[in-house]
């Protein structure tokens, strides 16, 4: 039994790869696109979109080829091919406007830009585009079954970015030191506080300001450096006022005693 058994998967694996030689070879775009499909199903995605590549000129712009589109588009998808897979779903949702799974197409869409999304350390120009192509989804499609998970990829993206942001201000104040630059550390850490008011890197960003802000005051002409220290001496007051307890308070004290020691020629002047 176990010989007939194995003896009729042989054969039918056979059948199968002749019919797709075969389709490979054949002008019957129609025969293609019906192998095609079934190779999908099977799971062979690769056999699916090689089969999908030869047909699809010939059905461009055909009503009937709808069907034929869609399992090009996700079978793209499946081989993780992100770029032509987003690319074929948005012609599919521009040329099936009318389709049921035009809805489908379009959040499928989208989840390719955002799996095109690189770590947060790289050029984030694809998850610019990402956050666009998840906004549009969820204005077309406010009521849709999909919109957890685009309202999720959305959130997700929106971190990464701020995280870049946070690590490019803390950069700039890390070189600070090496390039007497303290003004554009204090502007990049000022800004990220400003853009991202609810984000959870803003005590240390806060405290980065701070140190920042002391620095340079403590390195300016005399001309201006009563003023920069009162505003230093505010940076502390924001951070103790955000975070009482801040991890960074034994620093952050030790800077305004200093800040302190430095304003009182001032006042002992006037």
């Amino acid at each position: 039994m176990n010989r007939i058994l194995s003896f009729l998967i042989v054969a039918l694996t056979f059948v199968s790869c002749s019919e797709y030689q075969k389709a490979l070879k054949s002008e019957d775009n129609a025969f293609k696109s019906k192998v095609a499909e079934a190779k999908f199903n099977d799971g062979k995605y690769k056999k699916a979109l090689r089969l999908y590549e030869q047909v699809a000129p010939a059905f461009k712009g055909k009503p009937n080829a709808e069907r034929m589109f869609y399992f090009y588009a996700k079978s793209y998808y499946e081989t993780k091919q992100y770029y032509l897979a987003g690319y074929q779903f948005e012609s599919f949702v521009a040329s099936y406007p009318k389709s049921e799974k035009r809805e489908e197409a379009a959040f499928l869409a989208a989840e390719c830009y955002y799996k095109l999304s690189p770590v947060y350390s790289l050029d984030q120009t694809d998850t610019d585009k990402a956050l666009g192509k998840l906004q549009k989804f969820i204005d077309t499609y406010p009521n849709s079954e999909y919109l957890p998970k685009a309202n999720e990829y959305f959130k997700d993206l929106n971190e990464k970015l701020e995280k870049k942001a946070f690590e490019i201000a803390k950069q700039y104040h890390m070189l600070a030191d090496y390039r007497y630059e303290y003004n554009v550390a204090l502007k990049a850490l000022e800004n990220f506080i400003a853009d991202y008011p609810g984000t959870p890197f803003k005590e240390e960003a806060m405290f980065y300001r701070l140190d920042s802000a002391y620095k340079m005051a403590m390195k300016s002409i005399p001309s201006k450096k009563e003023e920069r220290l009162n505003y230093a001496k505010t940076t502390y007051t924001s951070l103790v006022k955000f975070r009482p307890e801040t991890e960074y308070k034994e620093k952050a004290d030790k800077i305004l005693a200093d800040i302190d020691k430095e304003l009182q020629q001032y006042t002992n002047s006037n």
